[in-house]
């Protein structure tokens, strides 16, 4: 019997991928941007096998890129919550200086 690639099992493995690179070099709105992707095509690929597992192989990929879509979106969150961190901190030490030197 002749297995085909599972469809989409692929672009969920590099989606995955993307988004932890995408992440830690640019910026946490893209890689979160690419988890998501991931994640739908990882979904879309396991919905696949599930249906018709003896004609597809490459569950593996779909898997790990799943596994790696949630590792970059959490990257992404922690992004996200340090950036506030950050910028409220730079906010409220402006506003202290602005408050003091308005005595």
């Amino acid at each position: 019997m002749n297995q085909q690639q599972l469809p989409g099992s692929s672009n969920a493995l590099t989606f995955g991928i993307l988004s932890i690179v995408l992440t830690l070099i640019c910026c946490g709105p893209f890689g979160a941007i690419f988890s998501f992707i991931g994640l739908s095509n990882a979904k879309t690929a396991e919905r696949v096998f599930e249906r018709s597992s003896g004609e597809y192989t490459g569950i593996e990929n779909a898997k790990t890129g799943k596994t790696l879509s949630y590792i970059g979106l959490a990257i992404a969150a922690i992004y996200l919550v340090i950036g506030i961190l950050y910028f409220g901190a730079i906010a409220a030490i402006v506003m202290a200086a602005l408050s003091g030197q308005n005595m």
